[in-house]
């Protein structure tokens, strides 16, 4: 039986999130939450570090795929961007670049020629009577250019799948506590 916390759902991104209004146009816009146990930690970088050293494997095969393809059109693959800030990795969260951090939120993402896209971990507290708490991820992207479309329309579906896999995963492995 599937414990109520490995379950992840579809919402609207929040209000306060950091990405909520980020871009003037959006290309994608979509937000996933799985309700945090009381003893998880509320750090969102925690957290974040977390769900994304447990993707699925076949989302590694994808992006190896991913890589193999984008090469030839001169954007950036998981190996160039774990080269990037490789001695300062305290500047990234796996593949992503930190853009910002508060006490509840942590803004990552990427600037390419033909997208950027931004992603928010949230971690909030919902309003009683439930009281329970909420991690949220994120994501906004806005295309550059026509490249960016045709990647767009050809990865969301993968985006998807894998973003709802990894939280899962995250929740069946248990959330890191809280120091």
């Amino acid at each position: 039986m599937r414990a109520s916390s490995d379950r992840v759902t579809t919402v609207d991104i929040p209000a306060q999130s950091y990405v909520v209004n980020f871009y003037a146009t959006t290309d994608l816009a979509d937000a996933y939450a799985v309700e945090l146990p009381r003893d998880a930690s509320n750090d969102p970088e925690v957290l974040a570090r977390f769900i994304f050293s447990r993707s699925p494997r076949w989302a590694g095969w994808l992006m190896h795929l991913r890589d193999a393809l984008v090469a030839v059109f001169g954007l950036k693959t998981a190996r160039q961007l774990q080269a990037l800030d490789a001695v300062a990795m305290k500047q990234r969260v796996g593949l992503f670049r930190i853009y910002r951090r508060k006490p509840t939120e942590i803004l990552l993402g990427e600037d390419d020629s033909h997208l950027d896209f931004r992603l928010s971990v949230l971690c909030s507290q919902e309003s009683a009577p439930a009281a329970t708490r909420r991690l949220t991820v994120s994501t906004v992207v806005h295309c550059r250019n026509r490249l960016g479309r045709v990647y767009l329309f050809l990865i969301a579906p993968f985006h998807r799948r894998i973003v709802r896999a990894s939280l899962r995963q995250a929740a069946r492995a248990g959330w890191p506590t809280a120091a």
